[in-house]
């Protein structure tokens, strides 16, 4: 029931007003990769994203079962045994990006973005994620990395792996929105 008030939500501030640039094709990026073991990297390339040009703030929607492995295998374990994308089919982030003013954006921007991710069924507060911020052509490119720990998710890696995953999971973003 949450899930759906979030995405209806979601919709109406979207349709609410012209001071909103979306896009549903936004990128995520994560790599949990030990080195000398197989790669443990996904990528979801249709990531939903808006933002309210007035006052900063975000939302980002990336459905669980969107991001692809090179190895399939790893994939189907990502999301049975890990995500559980069957029981926590969404991650989400809502925030709000800090020193922010639409008016200054002539060129690329250093700025940061807080605020809070909810996978896996547990929402964790995140301060000063850096990004990069550009407004050009009527287009906002906005892109950064941060570190998560799988651990704070509650998502157990078993021994038998422990050795082939860390638990620092880098993840990378990078948004290409229009004006609503």
């Amino acid at each position: 029931m949450k899930g759906i008030l979030f995405i209806a939500l979601f919709f109406c501030v979207i349709s609410y007003g012209q001071n909103k640039f979306i896009s549903k094709t936004g990128t995520i990026n994560f790599e949990a990769s030990v080195p000398s073991f197989e790669e443990v990297a996904a990528k979801n390339n249709s990531v939903t994203v808006i933002i309210n040009i007035e006052n900063g703030e975000i939302a980002a929607l990336a459905l669980v079962k969107a991001f692809r492995f090179k190895n399939a295998l790893m994939e189907e374990h990502f999301n049975e045994n890990y995500a559980e994308s069957d029981k926590f089919p969404k991650a989400t982030f809502k925030g709000k990006l800090l020193d922010y003013s639409f008016e200054k954006l002539n060129a690329a921007k250093e700025l940061f973005i807080s605020g809070e991710l909810e996978f896996h069924g547990v929402t964790k507060q995140f301060t000063k994620i850096p990004v990069t911020l550009e407004y050009t052509n009527d287009k906002i490119n906005l892109s950064g990395k941060f570190t998560a720990k799988a651990s704070d998710f509650e998502i157990k890696i078993p021994k038998i792996v422990q050795n082939k995953v860390t638990d620092e999971v880098q993840i990378n973003f990078n948004f290409e929105l229009l004006k609503k």
